[in-house]
């Protein structure tokens, strides 16, 4: 189902980004959380044995939003990271998992040795 974005705004001060969907569901996600699950081919790679874990995010900002058509976002990250095309429907999936989706990606950290410094 396609969902459509009707709010989205920047808080830069806090690294949360605030999203509202069509279906009246209203999130805040931080950046590092976005920047660390980007869809672009460089972080996911071409199938999950490809994916790059990303780390050392946990202060990364975003410096600028792009609409892409009627249906997603591109995210410009203060790293210089900017390939990640967001698709309202990833967010949305993003948002309602990130409970989930945060514990994986802080137990792959912890597997590889690697930091969110």
């Amino acid at each position: 189902m396609m969902r459509e974005l009707v709010h989205i705004k920047l808080l830069q001060k806090k690294r949360i980004l605030e999203l509202a969907f069509s279906d009246q569901a209203h999130f805040e996600l931080p950046c590092e959380y976005l920047r660390v699950h980007s869809p672009s081919a460089e972080t996911r790679g071409h199938s999950e044995a490809q994916a790059v874990l990303q780390h050392g995010k946990k202060n990364i900002n975003i410096i600028s939003i792009e609409p892409v058509g009627n249906y997603a976002i591109k995210l410009i990250f203060d790293d210089g990271h900017h390939t990640g095309i967001y698709s309202f429907d990833f967010l949305y999936e993003l948002a309602t998992r990130y409970t989930e989706n945060w514990q994986k990606y802080l137990e792959k950290l912890n597997l590889a040795g690697l930091t969110r410094e």
